[in-house]
């Protein structure tokens, strides 16, 4: 099989390439390499794609190009059987600065990846959304039936608008989509942005932490091999003959503090902290709290990486992959 992932060099978005090629399918990737963060860090992580495609003597290559231009798309897309489509603007904090460019490339671009994929005959869909449409739902653990309709930023919005428009598609043109809301992804090759990273490098220099808010907010953290896993379950439910269309969670269902997730960083770097509290900051949730029981039951998906395992890993990374931190 050929599958196209946009977004194939960034983090999920490598680790998804590998997985895919470890696991005998052609693999045709499209980045446009966004100045969120450095070329180089993506730039390594197609090298270690490319790598495992010599491995497994499997097909690689990533086109540079943007999921809002319809010839990009229109390229890769040629020959193509599913699309992955990870591509987008990350970050809650973020999008309050610049929300109509989230929109632009977070509606717009899905859109066009809808469209081109309807054009190229390619059925099969998985949409990557995010635990952010669920907002500050009361109701815990999130569930994939509870209402999102009260995104709190323009982040969240897009990634609902997202699924609206996946199954827009789906009722049209009777494509099987998957939609996976994903639960802040961890591991080797993390964005420089997220914290989890920036704790982990600023406890190994010996740097101050800023935490905002008084550290009892939550997340659902799911190591990025455990949600690709789901990534590749999600893909092989959209092999139906009958159009279908669903929702799921790809989350750990074990909301860990941010105390508590300060606390293991320190037990796993080996050092303390240095700590500088901050009030909490808008657009950011106070909890995380996935339902995984949809996902363990439709596609098998059963997330099995302990916290300070996944920590120690990218620890590892830090050290022996990424230079100077």
């Amino acid at each position: 099989m050929q599958v196209v992932v946009t977004g194939a060099a960034g983090f999920i978005g490598s680790h998804l390439c590998e997985a895919l090629l470890r696991q005998g399918h052609a693999v045709v990737g499209l980045d446009n390499f966004d100045p969120f963060y450095a070329r180089s860090e993506k730039e390594q992580n197609l090298a270690a794609v490319t790598a495992t495609a010599a491995k497994v003597e499997r097909t690689f290559v990533c086109h540079e190009g943007d999921i809002c231009d319809p010839s990009a798309l229109r390229q890769v897309l040629q020959g193509a059987d599913a699309v992955v489509h990870l591509a987008a603007l990350a970050g809650v904090r973020p999008s309050l600065e610049r929300p109509e460019r989230y929109v632009a490339v977070n509606l717009d671009g899905t859109a066009n990846v809808l469209q081109q994929a309807h054009l190229a005959g390619v059925r099969r869909v998985v949409f990557a959304s995010s635990s952010s449409v669920y907002g500050n739902d009361p109701l815990v653990p999130f569930a994939e039936d509870h209402a999102v309709d009260h995104p709190i930023s323009p982040y969240a919005a897009t990634k609902k608008g997202g699924e609206l428009l996946c199954h827009t598609w789906h009722h049209l043109y009777g494509m099987n989509i998957a939609c996976l809301r994903f639960f802040t992804v961890y591991g080797p090759r993390q964005r420089p942005d997220l914290a989890m990273r920036k704790f982990c490098q600023s406890v190994m220099q010996d740097r101050e932490i800023t935490l905002f808010g008084d550290g009892t907010t939550s997340r659902d953290y799911t190591y990025v091999a455990d949600t690709v896993a789901g990534v590749v379950a999600a893909l092989q439910w959209t092999d139906a003959p009958l159009p279908r269309f669903d929702v799921f969670n790809l989350g750990n269902s074990h909301p860990i503090s941010l105390a508590e997730l300060v606390a293991a960083v320190e037990r796993v770097v080996g050092k303390p902290a240095r700590i500088r509290r901050e009030p909490m900051q808008a657009g950011d949730v106070e909890r995380t709290f996935a339902s995984i029981e949809k996902a363990a039951r439709v596609l098998g998906y059963r997330p099995a990486t302990p916290l300070e395992q996944g920590l120690r890993a990218m620890v590892d990374w830090l050290q022996r992959d990424s230079g100077p931190v």
